[in-house]
């Protein structure tokens, strides 16, 4: 006998009809997991977003303990200062001007950024946000006031202070307690291919026979062509680069107990500021000096030893020409130390421009001093 085939269909859908099972899974999920993700995360827009899905993000996202956090632009530390005090600070050069640090705000950071409000006062599941209207730009220090245990918090400026023109090299990495403890710059007057770099050679040495690379000395040439003083110039402006970004850390490093490690960067990879925990428990003991000049940390008095190569040629195919590396360490440190462990220059940088530091500190050495600016 057969079934009526309209009939069996019906069977058929209400046996394979689906219902929404009132379990949600996703809260079986521990909080230490979702930490866990939070950490990989780590940008605090993303981490911001995510506070708004739901009362139990919001209340985990503060206990994240590594942060990034990406500046948005950089603008001047006086917002009501006259076109008279712009010009005068442009005519003290770049590195004189006071910045500070801004991140443009996002609606999602709204509950990081204001007071918290009692959740009885709005039948929302969120705390109100502020109206964009109504929020200015905001500092790293007001971004992060509400995040309670961060161990890890990497800083990325937009770009590096330094402008340089294109073709040229110029890195530095700076390690600073409540004062400077180190810093490696290395700079090159030219980037180029290998092939390009043999065609130039070429062409000098038949305009010059007697152009030669005497192991590390310094031709006659860098001292009248304006060699030294660009390299001098290099190794200032990045030790006012690196002061003010300290300088500007130090309300952060006051407000988070729990800092174990800081970094302070750029998109461009031109310099990088760390601090370690030792390094970050010293700057709360022992608070720093201030430039009376402008707002970064005063330098102390230095020893500098310097290494130069007027043609630098790396493994994969990369070329420097003029390159110069500069360790630099405050002159009460030991000098013995210094002279006995280089590693710290060396490795100061990633590849490939941490082959081209151990290789120029093997060439001579050239020492210096500078006064406390």
């Amino acid at each position: 006998m057969l079934s009526d085939p309209s009939r069996m269909s019906t069977d058929l859908g209400s046996q394979s009809r689906i219902y929404p099972d009132p379990t949600d899974h996703f809260d079986r999920l521990p909080d230490s997991l979702l930490l866990l993700v939070f950490n990989k995360i780590a940008d605090v827009k993303a981490l911001g977003r995510c506070c708004l899905v739901s009362r139990r993000f919001h209340s985990l996202v503060p206990q994240v303990d590594n942060v990034l956090v990406r500046v948005d632009c950089v603008i001047s530390d006086d917002d009501s200062s006259s076109a008279s005090s712009s010009s005068s600070d442009k005519s003290r050069g770049p590195f004189w001007t006071l910045l500070r640090l801004v991140f443009k705000p996002i609606q999602t950071l709204g509950q990081f950024l204001g007071p918290r409000r009692p959740s009885s006062s709005s039948s929302s599941p969120l705390p109100s946000l502020a109206s964009t209207d109504d929020v200015t730009h905001h500092s790293p220090t007001q971004v992060l006031k509400n995040f309670n245990e961060i161990r890890l918090l990497r800083i990325e400026l937009p770009t590096g202070e330094l402008g340089i023109e294109d073709g040229v090299l110029l890195k530095w990495r700076a390690d600073f307690g409540s004062t400077l403890d180190n810093c490696v710059i290395l700079g090159a007057s030219a980037v180029k291919s290998h092939d390009a770099a043999a065609a130039a050679a070429t062409t000098t040495t038949t305009l010059d026979p007697n152009a030669t690379d005497d192991n590390g000395s310094i031709p006659d040439s860098f001292y009248t062509n304006g060699g030294l003083k660009l390299r001098v110039v290099w190794t200032i402006s990045s030790l006012i680069a690196a002061s003010a970004r300290h300088y500007l850390l130090q309300p952060i490093i006051s407000e988070h107990a729990t800092l174990e490690n800081l970094v302070l960067t750029d998109a461009d990879g031109q310099g990088v500021l760390y601090m370690n925990r030792e390094q970050l428990e010293e700057l709360r003991v022992k608070p720093l000096s201030a430039s009376s000049a402008s707002k970064r940390t005063l330098v102390p008095a230095l020893n500098m030893r310097l290494w130069y190569a007027p043609h630098l040629e790396l493994n994969d195919g990369v070329v420097l020409k003029g390159a110069t590396l500069v360790a630099i360490r405050p002159s009460e440190q030991s000098p013995k130390k210094e002279a006995s462990d280089l590693s710290w220059v060396s490795t100061a940088f990633e590849e490939p421009y941490r082959t081209a530091a151990t290789m120029l500190v093997k060439r001579r050495t050239y020492c210096l001093e500078m006064n406390s600016f």
